[in-house]
């Protein structure tokens, strides 16, 4: 019993010292988990199942621009950004945009997961309940990848170098878009 005890007091202050900013997720996982997508490098894989069901797969993608959003419902800067994610894909889905967030709560939080899912209208999933995963779990939440129309990663937000605003959205993203052919004078 006692060493029950001392175990969840133990996570009881990793807990504390993760919302205090003292320590990262990378403390809970392993480092192969880590995550493993980087600007410059092809997008890993990601399969993995929509909150509706949906099957959802990077790769069928190519020749989009993608936005993966790892969040959790408990992270205070995750839901802060929410809206200028969703207000950024609701302007521009439809564009050769696609966009999915990926949920970092464990399973038993899929009702809460589902509940604050159900206020916005991009796609999201539960990241355990992914197939393929070569994003793992990253170090800090949230972490907003941005992966080009030629599966390349083109960008790596998180707040505390770029906040998701719709504007800075628009900067990294839409500079991927191909340009509009120009056309010929009369």
């Amino acid at each position: 019993m006692q060493k029950a005890w001392a175990m969840w007091f133990q996570r009881l202050l990793y807990l504390c010292a993760l919302s205090a900013g003292a320590i990262t997720l990378q403390t809970f996982c392993c480092p192969e988990s880590r995550a493993a997508a980087s600007v410059g490098q092809p997008a890993p894989a990601l399969v993995v199942d929509e909150l509706d069901g949906t099957h959802f797969t990077l790769a069928d993608h190519l020749g989009q621009i993608v936005i993966v959003n790892i969040w959790a419902t408990w992270c205070g800067p995750c839901r802060l950004e929410m809206p200028a994610l969703d207000n950024f894909y609701r302007q521009h889905h439809g564009h050769g945009i696609e966009m999915i967030g990926l949920s970092a709560d464990r399973p038993h939080d899929r009702k809460d997961v589902v509940t604050l899912m159900s206020a916005f209208s991009y796609p999201a999933a539960m990241l355990g309940d992914a197939h393929a995963n070569g994003f793992g779990t990253p170090a800090v939440l949230p972490m907003t990848y941005v992966i080009g129309p030629d599966g390349i990663v083109r960008a790596q937000m998180k707040p505390s170098d770029t906040p998701i605003t719709v504007k800075n959205l628009e900067d990294v993203v839409l500079s991927l878009t191909p340009a509009e052919p120009s056309r010929p004078s009369p």
